[in-house]
């Protein structure tokens, strides 16, 4: 069974369909769009998988704890938990409101350690379980305009390590996919000059798909993956090789 947070567009539809398509049972969280939410239970359900949509904010606590409590009753303890909902609002430091700031590392930090913790202590009794954070290349690398969300993606990158350490002993694996450009709305907007200038840093030259980040998750979640935890792996055309 597999909570994917964020699971109501972009990266976080195509996880929770990719999942369903290898027989999960999914439930997705989302906070605001509820069009897109029910898309993404058509399309799980298209391909055969039973699926919930449940509103929840991940930064709020007691959302947090309806939201285990909802799934709980639908479909019984989470397998696997994917930490990908996430906001953005870019501005330089020096012009950045403290709410800003503050709402970033909320949602994208907070929500990551609120899930979490709410979902381990079943692991932990099931000595199974498989975490997946989704961070960005921006948390490795940063960027101009995002301290907040390179702030709170790179601190999602120690989170991931430190719980990979606490409960590696217990069959539970935790990890962190680190996508670099997607194609999203965001890229659809950008000037082919632009696009020309980021394909430069990017050794394919291209943008990578949701779907292509999602495969990553996939195998992270999967059965046959005991012995890989602790790692962030950049799904990023190369952007970030080292």
């Amino acid at each position: 069974m597999a909570l994917v947070t964020g699971g109501g567009r972009g990266i976080g539809q195509a996880v929770a369909v990719r999942l369903a398509k290898e027989g999960a049972r999914v439930a997705i969280s989302y906070y605001s769009n509820d069009a897109t939410a029910k898309d993404t239970v058509k399309m799980a359900r298209k391909v055969g998988a039973e699926c919930e949509v449940f509103k929840s904010n991940v930064a709020s606590i007691e959302d947090v704890q309806a939201l285990f409590e909802g799934v709980g009753e639908a479909f019984g303890p989470v397998e696997i938990l994917i930490n990908n909902a996430g906001i953005r609002q870019d501005n330089l430091l020096l012009r950045m409101k403290d709410t800003e700031f503050d709402e970033v590392l909320a949602t994208n930090l907070r929500g990551t350690y609120l899930c979490t913790r709410a979902v381990l202590r079943g692991m932990v009794r099931a000595r199974w379980g498989r975490i997946v954070n989704i961070s960005s290349v921006v948390g490795l690398v940063g960027n101009a305009g995002q301290a907040n969300y390179a702030a709170s993606k790179a601190g999602m990158i120690g989170f991931t390590k430190s719980v990979a350490r606490e409960v590696a002993n217990r069959g539970i694996t935790v990890n962190a996919v680190a996508p670099g450009y997607v194609e999203t709305e965001l890229t659809a907007g950008l000037t082919e000059n632009v696009k020309r200038r980021i394909f430069e840093q990017i050794p394919t030259g291209r943008f990578g798909t949701t779907e292509e980040i999602a495969e990553v998750v996939a195998f992270l979640a999967g059965e046959g993956t005991a012995y890989i935890t602790g790692q962030t792996i950049a799904v990023d055309g190369g952007m970030t090789m080292q």
